[in-house]
């Protein structure tokens, strides 16, 4: 197996350049169950890990990196588990569905079908904590970023950009155009991952109104 490059970022911490995103996710797991790290966090082309500088120096910290990467990963739990999330789309729930719709000149259910047609894939989380970006669209469809993004988004809500789909666990400020909610709540504080969706796991919108 090849050695992956890995780059610093910062004083406290490193890059793991890994294009492959099933080996992303293997090895952002890998590097979880270590518990040897500050953070883990899976990109669309890097994990990025962060150490502490008081307990490791940046090159004690890429010795027992490299020295972690050189063990394979086990097979990740997400890598082929699919799950369904019921979605109330438009309304109070999906404010944006119907100006999206009337902008790109098509309905309301053209826009939700595209969404139910194929399963989506969790490619990573972030900007803020577990706000999941799901790839699978394809770009019919070209849908900007809100001009004003709003200051409180509900838990739950489901944006749309081009090519993308983002689903909100927890309420905060966000500039997705927002088309739906999901019924079911994206965050468990009582489990050891307290966010449902996690990179490699697929998942299935279904409509609510039709289930």
């Amino acid at each position: 197996m090849n050695e992956p490059d890995i780059l610093f970022s910062g004083d406290d911490a490193l890059r793991v350049l890994l294009s492959d995103r099933a080996t992303r996710i293997a090895r952002a797991s890998q590097l979880r169950q270590s518990g040897d790290w500050l953070e883990v966090v899976p990109g669309r082309q890097d994990v990025t890990v962060q150490f502490d500088p008081i307990r490791l120096t940046p090159a004690e910290a890429m010795a027992h990196l490299r020295l972690t990467l050189a063990t394979p990963p086990p097979p990740t739990r997400h890598a082929t588990r699919t799950i369904d999330i019921p979605v109330r789309f438009g309304g109070s729930d999906g404010p944006d569905l119907a100006m999206i719709a009337e902008s790109l000149g098509v309905t309301e259910p053209d826009i939700v079908s595209q969404l139910l047609a194929q399963p989506l894939r969790v490619d990573m989380l972030g900007f803020t904590p577990g706000f999941a970006y799901m790839t699978g669209l394809e770009e019919h469809y070209v849908i900007p970023r809100l001009l004003q993004p709003r200051q409180q988004v509900p838990a739950g809500s489901i944006g749309l950009i081009t090519g993308q789909c983002g689903l909100y666990a927890l309420a905060g400020p966000g500039g997705w155009p927002i088309i739906g909610r999901a019924l079911a709540s994206l965050f468990d504080p009582a489990s050891a991952d307290p966010f449902i969706l996690q990179p490699g796991l697929q998942v299935r919108l279904v409509d609510s109104s039709k289930a």
